[in-house]
């Protein structure tokens, strides 16, 4: 199973510097913290639609590769993030299968569980970067981040409904 929303999601082309904002956007977009936390500030019920999860080889991680280590398996979660039932941000996590060791195994059973409550509980938690991304009239961001030191690959997009827009 699939959605239109990932396809989207997987054509973000990234700015090699950071592009002109208007502070509501730069605000959305840079966020350090959890985006699920965000989505509930606004008052909404936030919940997962699992599109796809499971074991990929690299060539289903492709964009992703030059970013993460190589490895034969990635761990692929794609979901849509909801608010009140409407879908806000299609999310693509793609986590080497070395990641998955100690309480990293965790990320395997998050079900519709939002990935934001299980990364920002941890105390090891860090990010190296956040890229801005923009295909036709939606905007996205990708980030590594590192629990206990072992990076993963979070790619998010805002879909039209979300409150960025």
């Amino acid at each position: 199973m699939s959605h239109p929303a990932l396809a989207q999601l997987r054509a973000l082309r990234y700015f090699a510097t950071l592009p002109e904002l208007d502070a509501g956007l730069r605000d959305w977009l840079l966020l350090e913290d959890s985006m699920t936390k965000r989505f509930e500030q606004q008052g909404k019920q936030v919940t997962v639609t699992l599109v796809r999860e499971g074991f990929v080889g690299q060539e289903e991680v492709t964009e992703e590769l030059s970013l993460l280590p190589a490895e034969p398996h990635y761990w692929l979660r794609e979901i849509l993030l909801c608010a009140d039932g409407v879908p806000w941000l299609a999310g693509r996590t793609v986590v080497p299968e070395s990641t998955l060791s100690g309480p990293e195994l965790r990320l395997q059973q998050l079900g519709d569980t939002p990935l934001g409550r299980y990364l920002f509980t941890s105390s090891t938690l860090s990010r190296d970067f956040i890229e801005i991304g923009h295909d036709a009239a939606l905007w996205g961001r990708r980030s590594r981040l590192r629990l206990s030191g072992k990076p993963l690959l979070l790619t998010e997009l805002f879909l039209p409904a979300s409150p960025l827009y």
